[in-house]
């Protein structure tokens, strides 16, 4: 993707790098190297973390439609306090080297007042009793929800705790939109940049018979927003599969693709309406590295000259070989008035459509980026779709910037569809 840009036939097909599977093996050690190697793995299996889920009602707080948004101002400020709450219980507590984290996994309402549900982790040790280590830490709670427990009146009556496994729990601590965990700074590519694992967890490899098309990005943990074009005489769901993870080569998951709902207006070669819905044939886990974007409001302004980025693994220039590694390329949104200027794309570009990159080029997405997603996050570091590769005059023309489809204009047709 990156020095590039996709041209009107975005949707070709294009070939992608297959790293060689490196297999390693152990070799030349000796026989005490090998049990040390077994009681490692032993003690690391014993270690396994325990996970609970707890709820209670808050009587001091009303519950705000807001708090079911988990990029509103409202949810952040109720979720700090929740969880300055929990840090605060267990860090006090003789579980404190144990407690890893906690998040709230959902805000509801009862009776007009706010329900919460809460995710805790811990790390266990050895020797742990199960029962015995989740009774103490029902006990902790109990203890500090019959206390001081600051700006939140809680109902201890309402409290329950039970066991929750290690799958679903990992679901729910990572279900927040936007965000993302990132281990290091990417290297610099031609006209962009590597990505890291983790820096665009919502990234999705939309493929047709195992094959890279199009990116695609996740919006919840069965639904995916791509590009209408990409499924030009190809609707057949049988023929599609979606991965997740930075490196096409080694997926971290894989799902089949059970509905692809095409927008009603969109009719190819033209460009309008060029937004698609993949309804996945089983959810897909959130991780640390798989988490869904948020989708901003109908609304909500992404000014001209905001920071944006678009990633995928299209092709490195017009026709060029695609990358293994996930590409990413940082530009500015350009408004469409001077993107509809004769010497751009001449009055081309609709409501419907937004324009980003540099007018000088170099920067762009290309062949095999269609579909995937191009993001800005606000002043808290949340991360929001902005638009949806859609076409452009080749890759990085000076002059021919790319061109998006608006995310926010299709906003409610989204929601008819998905519920989102």
């Amino acid at each position: 993707m990156v020095e590039q840009k996709k041209d009107r036939a975005r949707h070709k097909h294009e070939t992608h790098q297959i790293w060689e599977n490196r297999s390693d093996y152990l070799g030349g050690h000796n026989r005490g190297s090998i049990i040390g190697v077994i009681v490692y793995f032993v003690v690391l299996v014993s270690k396994t973390p325990f996970y609970y889920h707890i709820s209670f009602k808050l009587t001091n707080i009303d519950y705000k439609s807001d708090f079911g948004k988990p990029y509103s101002q409202e949810y952040i400020n109720l979720n700090e306090k929740i969880m300055t709450l929990m840090n605060k219980t267990f860090q006090a507590s003789k579980l404190r080297r144990q407690y890893v984290l906690s998040h709230t996994a959902k805000v509801r309402e009862s009776n007009g007042k706010t329900m919460v549900d809460v995710v805790l982790k811990f790390k266990s040790c050895y020797n742990n009793n199960a029962a015995k280590f989740r009774d103490r830490a029902r006990d902790i709670l109990l203890q500090k929800l019959t206390g001081d427990t600051g700006s939140l009146c809680i109902d201890s009556s309402s409290f329950k705790l039970s066991d929750i496994d290690m799958e679903p729990a990992e679901n729910l601590l990572n279900m927040c939109c936007g965000r993302r965990k990132m281990k290091s700074p990417g290297n610099k590519v031609t006209g962009g940049l590597d990505s890291v694992e983790g820096e665009w967890p919502w990234q999705a490899s939309l493929q047709q018979n195992n094959i890279h098309r199009c990116g695609a990005t996740l919006i919840s943990n069965n639904w995916l927003l791509t590009a209408a074009h990409c499924f030009v005489n190809a609707k057949d769901p049988q023929e599609w599969s979606v991965t997740f993870g930075f490196l096409l080569s080694e997926p971290k998951q894989k799902r089949s693709v059970k509905n692809i709902i095409v927008h009603e207006k969109y009719e190819y070669p033209g460009h309008d309406h060029d937004i698609a819905i993949i309804n996945l044939s089983k959810p897909v886990l959130y991780e640390t590295n798989i988490r869904k974007v948020c989708l901003p409001e109908e609304n909500y302004n992404f000014p001209p000259d905001s920071d944006v980025v678009v990633t995928g693994w299209g092709s490195l220039k017009s026709d060029g070989s695609s990358p293994n590694i996930l590409q990413k390329g940082i530009m500015k949104i350009i408004d469409n008035a001077t993107c509809n200027e004769k010497e751009v794309y001449d009055g081309s570009i609709t409501n419907g459509m937004l324009c980003a990159g540099f007018l000088k080029g170099r920067i762009d997405a290309c062949q095999g980026d269609s579909g995937g997603p191009l993001v800005s996050s606000d002043s808290r570091g949340i991360w929001f779709l902005v638009g949806i590769v859609s076409w452009g005059d080749e890759c990085g023309l000076p002059n021919k910037p790319g061109v998006y489809t608006r995310v926010t204009y299709y906003r409610n047709w989204i929601t008819s569809k998905t519920g989102i």
